[in-house]
């Protein structure tokens, strides 16, 4: 990477967010004839072992269906196939204790008061990663959405995405941007050792892509959304998304433009608040487009998977990425729909962006 903000840019945005994956034109040519079906979900049985951590629910764990099938050609579906995302598989995992909602700015600025620590984001990058870059260019920031003033192609990220100086969790919109007002928000501009030294500092972890996914589907089995199948049921908003033309213009007609507080929209079944939109949560798993395909052909019933033991994205194959799940405020029909359960986003491991946060898990028994 010869630019340290192009570089950061193409990292963060072929990978993450609302951009498309790269897909083979076999694979994008049409749907799948037949997609494997959903079984059940078998929820283990019994109450949870003991009182609630504050902030957190309990998710029993179990054996489900983990997936999604391609989405084009359905109302809402989008123009993604989502292939890496299938084949659907059996999965399961144990119980654990689930944060309701993402880790917001009040929870980290508690943890940055107790500690001194200092994100990704403000930390000055070093010449030694980025070789070439004019020291103009090695400069502090995080990725920003900063949209067009008018309609542009939806082929090129880099109309709407900007590595800005300054940017940070503290100044989420760049470096004239303030927390004020914004307690309540989820924190964004978090790199994934970010998040990582959060959890520990905590007593807790990032959430596996399966415990992610199992938590999220709450207790129902292939349904499209965390609710059900049905994107508006009964005309009712659900979750923090993107209305009208993308990039240039969300209308809110969900209640906000742009990031909401946390806990402004029904919990799922578990109890589980924004597990759709809103921002983009980490989990620890590397990132591999195969990797469901590795479960499936291993047969049976995968249990507590960790993710691959190696990255790799096609798309990008030198960078580190770590999967990200749920969707964000920026996800459209138009472009993203990544809002649905059973689908993946993936970005650069220590790069982080204004609609990207994390929630945490503890392990049953854990203190």
């Amino acid at each position: 990477m010869k630019n340290l903000a192009l570089g950061i840019v193409t990292a963060f945005a072929l990978g993450a967010g609302c951009a498309r994956t790269s897909e083979t034109p076999q694979e994008s040519a049409t749907p799948p004839a037949t997609v494997p079906a959903f079984a059940p979900t078998m929820a283990n049985a019994g109450p949870a072992p003991g009182a609630a951590p504050e902030g957190m629910v309990w998710i029993p764990g179990g054996e489900f269906s983990m997936g999604a099938v391609d989405p084009r050609g359905t109302v809402g579906g989008g123009p993604d196939p989502m292939s890496d995302a299938r084949p659907i598989h059996r999965v399961y995992v144990d119980g654990f204790w689930m944060d309701a909602t993402e880790v917001t700015n009040d929870e980290f600025t508690r943890f940055v008061d107790a500690t001194g620590y200092v994100t990704v984001a403000e930390r000055t990058p070093r010449a030694e990663d980025f070789p070439g870059a004019p020291p103009e260019n090695l400069v502090a920031g995080s990725v920003v959405f900063t949209p067009p003033r008018e309609e542009v192609p939806l082929n090129n990220h880099y109309r709407w995405w900007s590595y800005l100086h300054g940017a940070s969790w503290r100044h989420p919109h760049g470096a004239k941007s303030d927390l004020r007002g914004k307690g309540r928000f989820p924190v964004v501009h978090i790199a994934y050792e970010d998040a990582e030294a959060y959890a520990r500092w905590a007593g807790k972890r990032l959430p596996t892509e399966a415990e992610w996914e199992f938590a999220a589907r709450g207790g129902l089995s292939g349904k499209v959304y965390a609710w059900g199948d049905d994107f508006h049921p009964k005309g009712a908003w659900l979750a923090n998304t993107h209305q009208g033309r993308f990039p240039i213009e969300d209308k809110g007609e969900d209640g906000y433009r742009g990031i909401a507080p946390v806990a402004r929209f029904p919990v799922e079944g578990y109890g589980l608040y924004d597990i759709s939109g809103n921002v983009w949560e980490w989990v620890s798993d590397w990132y591999r487009p195969d990797y469901y395909a590795r479960l499936a052909a291993a047969g049976g019933v995968a249990r507590n998977p960790q993710g691959p033991d190696t990255p790799y994205d096609p798309a990008e194959p030198t960078e580190k990425k770590r999967v990200h799940r749920g969707g964000s405020y920026l996800c459209t029909e138009l472009y993203c729909t990544r809002y649905m359960v059973g689908t993946r986003g993936k970005g650069e491991a220590s790069t982080g962006s204004d609609h990207l946060g994390f929630r945490c898990v503890r392990a049953a028994g854990a203190s």
